[in-house]
């Protein structure tokens, strides 16, 4: 089974503070629904772009697509 990446994506010159910031949400989600999610993260793209993610297996995503709607995903690779 693949694993998928869930991605926000925020920009602007406090896209790192935002993404940060939507982590803490992804993290809140994950306790409150104990959805099958074990990482999450945030990576820097360049000085006006940060993404926010979390990791769910594809037989997973679509409830959590569904409830919390990423801007775009992408097969992850480990």
């Amino acid at each position: 089974m693949r694993n998928l990446k869930l991605i926000w994506d925020f920009k602007g010159p406090d896209a790192l503070i935002t993404a940060q910031h939507h982590e803490i949400h992804l993290k809140q989600y994950i306790e409150r629904e104990k959805a099958p999610v074990t990482i999450t993260g945030v990576e820097t793209l360049n000085e006006m772009h940060s993404i926010a993610f979390l990791v769910v297996r594809e037989d997973n995503m679509k409830p959590i697509r569904d409830a919390i709607k990423p801007h775009r995903a992408q097969v992850y690779m480990q």
